[in-house]
């Protein structure tokens, strides 16, 4: 069975937020790792689209951060399919694959963060464009993953 360029980029898209933006590895990785060495570095970029089932802790913003944070990576993974949706089927060849699967977190990591910044206690323009950026950042030194996935599918036909 062939999967498609969307279909693709898409699963691994979920399998990233899934795998490293659960609560258990962010808190490893924040409690194990160190942000200057380069291995600590990539896992806090790997985990940046954290989701968790309940509040980290009790203080007064906490539900409205992890709502935010669990609608940030259900709307990364959306964005994704719908960038990918629109462009995968004009590409023709692996490296086209490539850089629209790599372009298409990029994009949608930063859309996502900037739209659910507006979710938080005391949202500010500033803010939400200081998230967009960590959330572009996020796809610039992750995106590479879903852009190879993407390159490797067929195009879908008809």
């Amino acid at each position: 069975m062939s999967r498609t360029r969307t279909v693709s980029g898409v699963i691994t898209t979920a399998v990233l937020v899934l795998l490293f933006g659960n609560q258990a590895v962010t808190e490893w990785v924040s409690r194990h790792t160190k942000a200057d060495t380069l291995w600590g570095w990539f896992l806090r970029w790997l985990s940046w689209p954290a989701w968790a089932f309940g509040p980290r802790d009790d203080s007064a913003g906490a539900g409205r951060a992890v709502l935010a944070d669990d609608l940030k990576a259900l709307l990364l993974i959306a964005f994704v399919a719908a960038i990918l949706a629109m462009a995968a089927g004009s590409v023709t060849g692996g490296a086209g694959g490539f850089l629209i699967g790599w372009a298409s977190l990029i994009f949608a990591s930063a859309l996502a963060a900037f739209l659910t910044a507006f979710i938080l206690s005391s949202p500010t323009l500033l803010d939400a464009l200081n998230r967009a950026a960590a959330g572009s950042a996020y796809g610039l030194f992750v995106g590479w993953i879903v852009g190879i996935t993407t390159a490797g599918a067929k195009k879908k036909e008809g």
